[in-house]
């Protein structure tokens, strides 16, 4: 018999979350206490946000069902295991997806980690190979938890950074926010060294180091840190616009189309199709060939409007395309 009340609401609770109906006379059984103790065990779930459905009856018994708010759960080492190595998989890389609220979710998760679980995480990610979709670099997940650690906190961080040109450098900074592109991560941060707001992309900093210093947030430029870091890029590279038909709704072509290229916008008689299309109108720093290789994989008809250099180099891969097949 359990006479630890806190021990035998999380076992309770244990017992609960497996999805089954827990009979009244069993779960006294498993907790070796009284039915009406069981019951008041039920309450005091129910009071601390756990929504606990009972049903009437000789055969009726107890379940968690979905409530209003998510309330803590509780994991078995398995369980454990299988969600950290799946974080870490894919905090790795930057896909659509999976953003900053799965690196905080990591960042929580490893922070409680026993040692004898962070143990089998690393061993079995170091056992296995991710075929991942994006091509972004991959970045160590420690390196975006004690970001994503730093971030939550208000914590100054210390790291080493490399430059485009290759130029190392150590950075103090004020983590504002992590930003996935679907590529790559970015953070955004107050530069102390600098005096300014400053993007750095993650796949080129190494060694970050919460200094437990705390800070009071500034206020962003632009209100919004992904708003800064597509700004910030657009400055640092030469950008060009472009149009592009598609044939299918906005709905529908919004559904395959990654954010970063704009927003469709239904457009009735474009690209000859006679209706049922939509234009896209973005701006982006991409190399053509990429950006028309990004557009066939899409996986809609399109027409390319704009600008003459893209139309060019959709012609040119068609054609390439075409004769690699045997056409």
């Amino acid at each position: 018999m359990t006479t630890d009340t806190p021990a035998r609401l999380l076992q309770l609770l244990s017992l609960l979350q497996t999805p089954r109906e827990w009979p009244g006379g069993e779960l006294a059984d498993r907790l070796g206490v009284s039915r009406r103790t069981v019951r008041r065990d039920i309450d005091r779930l129910r009071e601390l946000g756990y929504p606990v459905e009972a049903s009437k009856g000789a055969d009726g018994g107890y379940r968690l069902v979905a409530g209003k708010a998510m309330p803590p759960l509780l994991l078995d080492d398995e369980e454990t295991v299988a969600i950290a190595v799946g974080l870490r998989a894919g905090a790795g890389h930057a896909l659509a997806g999976v953003d900053e609220a799965s690196v905080r979710a990591l960042a929580k998760l490893e922070q409680v980690l026993p040692a004898r679980l962070r143990h089998r995480v690393t061993t079995l990610q170091a056992a296995t190979t991710p075929l991942t979709s994006g091509d972004g670099a991959s970045i160590a997940p420690e390196t975006l938890t004690v970001m994503a650690s730093a971030v939550a906190g208000r914590e100054r961080l210390r790291f080493a950074y490399r430059a485009a040109d290759g130029s190392e450098t150590r950075r103090q900074a004020e983590p504002y926010r992590l930003v996935s592109t679907g590529r790559r991560w970015y953070l955004v941060a107050y530069d102390l060294d600098r005096d300014d707001w400053r993007t750095f992309r993650v796949d080129r900093l190494s060694e970050p180091f919460a200094t437990g210093a705390r800070f009071a947030p500034r206020e962003m430029p632009t209100g919004s840190a992904a708003e800064y870091l597509r700004r910030s890029i657009q400055r640092r590279q030469e950008t060009y616009g472009f149009t592009v038909a598609f044939a299918g709704t906005a709905a529908e072509v919004g559904a395959r189309l990654p954010g970063w290229l704009g927003t469709p916008v239904d457009e009735e008689g474009t690209g000859g199709g006679g209706g049922g299309w939509c234009v896209v109108r973005g701006e982006t720093g991409d190399p053509v060939e990429w950006l028309a290789v990004r557009l066939g994989m899409v996986g809609c008809e399109f027409v390319v409007r704009e600008p003459a250099e893209l139309v060019a180099c959709v012609r040119e891969l068609g054609g390439r395309l075409s004769r690699a097949g045997g056409a």
